[in-house]
């Protein structure tokens, strides 16, 4: 552990996978033997996979007492698993610090890790519909958010997650001079990037409303990341980002909450619902595989049979076929 957190890799982190990582690596650590020692305390020779498989079965399930004094049993499967990633992830940085003292086999990898019970529901994530965009959009610009009601629509339209929003679109991505009809959609998750096209073989605009409204961010900025504060938060002459220098959005997130109050909209809510909404958009638009894989740079149908070569021709079908299902479109630039 201490390793791990001495060593670059670990100021290499974003601030929430670092505080995620403090979490799994301490409840490992701290675990509780039948000795009476700690996990943590034991020599490096005695981590071996038996050791590791028997430690992550007594994690993963927590024992409670209920309000009349009863043992209950409770699984914590994801909090479990993210010990072992991050003791995984931690040791393999150990063995390329010191390889004469952290042995080249990991006893974190390869464990199987199931991500919930067999007879255990997935967990839906909240997605948003096209009228709660519009809601959204509409009160994030009556706050003064206008950034954070463009991002929202980027989102929706080109599927991005919000660390890629927030902290990778750069103005020089969009419409650059050797590429005025394109923007540079990058995905941080899996490395995927690709130019997406902005117009139809007839010159028609695909994203109209999105584009005078980035139009108008990159008139007022040279460089840098597209989307900043705009409400009250300048240092000099530029406007502050967004994300943090340790990759941090959680004044973002606690900003879009409050909006998501304001105008009166589900609760469970989140930035994030807006990329969901997008892909049920386009699977409601009869997206093709094809279609749906292009427009989320996903290898993969179980992602989003075979993988398909992503072309600009399935880029722009898609994103045609996604606005003529529309029915509110006046609402879109409110």
């Amino acid at each position: 552990m201490s390793i791990f957190k001495s060593h670059q890799k670990w100021k290499e982190i974003d601030h929430k996978t670092q505080r995620l990582y403090d979490q799994g690596l301490s409840l490992f650590a701290n675990h509780m033997l039948k000795d009476g020692t700690r996990a943590g305390s034991k020599q490096i020779g005695q981590f071996t996979k038996g050791f590791v498989d028997a430690v992550y079965a007594k994690l993963l399930v927590v024992e409670e007492r209920d309000k009349d004094g009863n043992i209950i049993h409770r699984e914590r499967r994801r909090f479990a698993n993210a010990a072992m990633v991050a003791c995984r992830r931690a040791w393999f940085v150990g063995h390329r610090a010191r390889e004469k003292d952290v042995p080249a086999i990991n006893p974190f990898s390869r464990m199987g890790l199931k991500a919930r019970a067999p007879n255990q529901a997935a967990r839906e994530t909240p997605t948003a519909t096209w009228e709660e965009l519009v809601a959204f959009r509409r009160k994030a610009n009556e706050m003064g958010y206008r950034s954070v009601a463009t991002a929202a629509l980027l989102s929706w339209e080109w599927l991005q997650r919000e660390e890629h929003v927030f902290g990778a679109f750069e103005i020089s991505h969009y419409r650059p001079k050797e590429r005025p009809n394109s923007v540079k959609v990058v995905h941080p998750k899996n490395g995927e990037e690709a130019w997406w096209p902005l117009f139809d073989d007839a010159g028609e605009t695909l994203f109209p409303e999105l584009m005078a409204e980035l139009d108008e961010i990159k008139s007022r900025m040279a460089a840098g990341l597209m989307f900043r504060r705009d409400h009250q938060s300048r240092r000099g002459s530029a406007l502050v980002p967004w994300i943090t220098q340790r990759r941090d959005l959680r004044y973002l997130r606690a900003v879009v909450k409050k909006i998501i109050r304001a105008a009166s909209l589900r609760s469970e809510l989140s930035f994030t619902s807006f990329r969901h909404g997008g892909f049920t958009e386009g699977a409601d638009s009869d997206l093709t595989d094809a279609e749906l894989r292009a427009a989320g740079r996903h290898r993969s149908s179980r992602q989003l049979p075979t993988y398909a070569k992503r072309t600009r021709k399935q880029l722009i079908s898609g994103s045609k076929k996604r606005r003529e299902e529309r029915t509110k479109a006046a609402g879109l630039s409110e």
